[in-house]
């Protein structure tokens, strides 16, 4: 379970947002949404414990994350709004050296399984500066499919995404949560997944 209790960011003078309260179980969505510059990145931030918060507290199975440190990070996929990937290196390098940076070493069959799934099958040994941004896109996502973690937060994961990667991308999400994964996400897309609750959050 994953709880926030009176959370508040501040930027500079400005509060973007504060009294930010919700609990997540298995099996639940958490849609954050709102306009440009509310604080959505932010609040995915804090989430994560890359950032910390002007207020409030943020607990992960009944203790505070900031006392658990990397026991906390290991069960959490963050994929920011940015894709995160080295032009020079190939799309399999990429999802190779991201997953090791995260924790999470794959072999080269998994990895190639993963982004011929996210329907790169023939370009996973070109280099990624040569990809589309839709493509760069996938490479990042491809993370989701050999993760092994239960709380997803994902930053606008469908941006640049024709619609059937949209497709695969709901797919995976509908699997992680009928699985009793979580996720917490911001997207301006529409997206209809199926989960045991979906919720939102506004900001404003």
């Amino acid at each position: 379970m994953l709880k926030v209790t009176n959370l508040e960011c501040v930027r500079g003078e400005n509060s973007l947002f504060k009294d930010i309260n919700f609990i997540l179980e298995a099996g639940e969505l958490l849609q954050v949404n709102g306009p440009n510059g509310s604080g959505k990145t932010s609040l995915l931030r804090i989430l994560c414990g890359l950032a910390k918060p002007a207020y409030g507290e943020i607990q992960w199975r009944g203790n505070f994350i900031h006392s658990l440190d990397e026991e906390y990070h290991s069960v959490i996929t963050y994929l920011g709004h940015l894709n995160g990937v080295k032009d020079n290196l190939t799309a399999i390098e990429n999802l190779c050296i991201s997953c090791a940076l995260a924790g999470n070493e794959i072999d080269e069959k998994k990895a190639y399984g993963a982004l011929q799934y996210m329907g790169l099958g023939g370009r996973e040994a070109l280099p990624v500066k040569v990809l589309s941004q839709g493509q760069r896109r996938r490479v990042t996502l491809a993370r989701l499919l050999v993760c092994s973690t239960v709380l997803w937060i994902l930053d606008e994961p469908l941006v640049a995404l024709d619609n059937a990667a949209v497709d695969l991308v709901q797919r995976l999400l509908e699997q992680h949560l009928e699985e009793g994964g979580m996720v917490v996400m911001t997207t301006h897309q529409e997206i209809n997944v199926t989960a045991v609750l979906t919720k939102r959050l506004q900001l404003v």
